[in-house]
């Protein structure tokens, strides 16, 4: 597994993957044993909060967000320094509001100058396991849910 640098970013990593693998299971439980389905939830309830305060604590460590670009299949974003295509890197993301830590692998695709300065960076994940790339697909999915009931308010405000 890929680790960073932050013990406390990799602690809320494997925290949110952890939770996520265990949903289904959870879901099944609910089925046959309600009780112990309940006193899990709760469980998985503190675990919430926990993970709520180290990722609070982790946004202080890793600094004001930055505007991107994401898809399920890679990044795209501005750097002060040029990336040469094909160069392999780690990407270290906090997807908010949940303040979820993600360390994916990924190869850079392409590295432009932009007239104002920088360079607009875009990278493709690799390797990434099936949760790493679910969690990421219910992130965007909800990201554009949001969106939209936020257009859709600013068109009709008497909603």
């Amino acid at each position: 597994m890929l680790q960073d640098d932050s013990p406390l970013f990799n602690l809320l990593s494997e925290l949110h993957l952890a939770d996520f693998e265990s949903q289904h299971l959870l879901r099944q439980l609910s089925d046959k044993d309600r009780t112990l389905a309940a006193f899990l939830r709760a469980q998985n309830k503190r675990l919430d909060l926990l993970s709520a305060v180290v990722g609070q604590t982790l946004l202080g460590e890793v600094g004001e967000p930055l505007p991107v670009v994401i898809s399920e299949g890679g990044i795209e974003s501005v750097h002060a320094t040029q990336i040469a295509p094909g160069t392999r890197v780690k990407v270290k993301m906090v997807l908010m509001p949940r303040a979820h830590g993600l360390l994916l692998r990924g190869k850079v695709t392409h590295c432009d100058p932009r007239p104002e300065g920088g360079f607009e960076v875009g990278t493709e994940f690799i390797d990434m396991t099936d949760a790493q790339r679910q969690l990421l697909a219910r992130y965007i999915l909800q990201r554009q849910q949001q969106q939209r009931r936020q257009q859709l308010e600013l068109n009709d405000p008497a909603s």
